[in-house]
C-alpha cells in the first residue's frame, strides 16, 4: 500500500471514527464482562468458576491496557488518530481491573487477614496490586476538571499508564502455571508498543530545541 493510500484510509478511518458517539461504547465495552458473570452464575464456567471469572476479566482488562496504550504509536507511526476514545478504554480498563480485584478480594479469598498475606507472600499478587495502585490515580483525574486543575502535571501523572501496563503483562506471566504462550504474547506486545513511543519522543525533542 504506497503512502498517498495510508494517508486517504487513515483519514478516513479518522472521519468515522468521529461520527461514533462515545457514550454507547462504555455499555458495549461492559458487554463482555456482563457476560462472563452470567457464564459463571450458569455454570459456564467449568468446575472453578470464581477463577475462571478472575481469569476472563483480568484478561479483558490487559487487552483495553494495549489498546489503549496502542493508540499514540497507530497516529504517530500510521497517522490514525483515535485519540479521541483514550479516555473511554482506559476508565473500561479500570473497570474490568476493579472487577477483577473485586472478584478475587469478595468471592475467592473472602478473609481480610489472608488477603493482607497473599499480597505480601506471593510476588504476582504484589506486582499485580503495585499496578492497581498505579491505575487507580489515573482512573480518579479522568475528567476535564483534572486536566484542568493540573494542568501540565495532568500528562506527568498519565505517564504512570506504562508502568501499569507492564507490571499487568508481568502480573499475568507470573500467575500462569508452567510455560504459556498467551502470556507472553501480551507482554511483548506491550514492550513493542512502548518501544515505538520512544524514537518519536526524542525526535520531538530535538526538534524542540533546533
Amino acid at each position: 500500500m504506497s503512502a498517498m493510500s495510508m494517508t486517504r484510509l487513515a483519514d478516513a478511518i479518522y472521519r468515522g471514527a468521529r461520527r461514533v458517539p462515545i457514550w454507547p461504547l462504555y455499555i458495549l465495552c461492559a458487554v463482555p464482562g456482563i457476560w462472563f458473570f452470567y457464564l459463571g452464575l450458569t455454570g459456564g464456567l467449568g468446575v472453578e468458576p470464581i477463577k475462571a471469572l478472575e481469569h476472563k476479566l483480568g484478561e479483558l482488562a490487559l487487552q483495553f491496557l494495549v489498546a489503549g496504550l496502542a493508540i499514540t504509536p497507530l497516529r504517530r507511526h500510521l497517522g490514525v488518530n483515535l485519540i479521541r476514545f483514550r479516555r473511554m478504554i482506559g476508565l473500561v480498563a479500570f473497570f474490568y481491573v476493579l472487577t477483577h480485584l473485586l472478584v478475587w478480594l469478595v468471592l475467592d479469598v473472602q478473609i481480610l487477614s489472608q488477603i493482607w498475606a497473599d499480597i505480601l507472600k506471593r510476588p504476582y499478587i504484589t506486582v499485580g496490586m503495585a499496578g492497581f495502585a498505579l491505575l487507580l490515580p489515573l482512573a480518579l483525574t479522568s475528567n476535564n476538571w483534572s486536566v484542568r486543575r493540573l494542568g501540565p502535571k495532568w500528562r506527568t501523572l498519565h505517564k504512570l499508564t506504562y508502568g501499569a501496563v507492564l507490571l499487568g503483562a508481568i502480573h499475568y506471566v507470573m500467575l500462569v502455571k508452567g510455560f504459556q504462550i498467551e502470556p507472553l504474547l501480551y507482554l511483548g506486545a506491550i514492550v513493542v508498543l512502548l518501544a515505538l513511543r520512544w524514537p518519536g519522543k526524542r525526535r520531538e525533542s530535538r526538534m524542540a530545541r533546533a
